[in-house]
C-alpha cells in the first residue's frame, strides 16, 4: 500500500481519482441483509417493475456511499495519515443499479490548521460517477489528516 498524503499535500482545488468498482447482486444482498434494509425497492423485483419508475432494483444510497468511501480508502491517500472522519453532507443525484460501475473524483475544497501541530482538517468534495460519466452522488466530507511537521 502506498504511503498516504499529509495535510500539506492537499492543496485546494487538487483533484484525485479512485479506481473503479462494479456494484454486484452480492453487494446489494449482503449490504441490505447486514443493515436490515428490507425495503421492496431493494429486494422485490416485481414491486420495482410495477410501482416505481426505475424498473430494476436500486442500491441504497448508504451502499453507494460505502462503496465510494471504500474506493477512497483503497486509493491510498489516507494510508497512515488519515486520523478521523469528522462529518459528511451528502446529496444523492441519481439511482445506482446492480451492474453500474462507480469511480470517485476527490477534490480538496478547504483545509485548515488546528491548534495541534501534528494535524489539520481537510474538507473534500467527493463526486461519485457512474460508467456513463454521470454523477450519482456528491458529498462534502471532513477528515482529520496528519501533518508532516509536528
Amino acid at each position: 500500500m502506498p504511503k498516504g498524503l499529509y495535510f500539506e499535500d492537499f492543496t485546494e482545488e487538487k483533484k484525485l481519482y479512485t479506481s473503479r468498482r462494479t456494484v454486484t447482486e452480492t453487494d446489494l444482498v449482503t449490504f441490505t441483509t447486514l443493515c436490515g434494509f428490507f425495503e421492496p425497492l431493494f429486494m422485490d423485483q416485481a414491486y420495482v417493475e410495477s410501482e416505481t419508475p426505475f424498473k430494476k432494483r436500486i442500491a441504497p444510497g448508504a451502499l453507494t456511499f460505502s462503496i465510494s468511501e471504500g474506493l477512497a480508502i483503497l486509493s491510498g491517500i489516507l494510508y497512515k495519515t488519515g486520523m478521523a472522519f469528522l462529518g459528511v453532507e451528502m446529496e444523492v443525484l441519481k439511482p445506482v443499479f446492480i451492474g453500474d460501475t462507480l469511480t470517485v473524483e476527490i477534490e480538496v475544497i478547504n483545509r485548515r490548521e488546528t491548534k495541534k501541530a501534528d494535524r489539520g482538517i481537510v474538507t473534500f468534495l467527493h463526486r461519485v460517477i457512474n460508467q456513463n460519466s454521470e454523477p450519482v452522488m456528491e458529498y462534502k466530507i471532513k477528515r482529520m489528516i496528519k501533518r508532516k511537521t509536528g
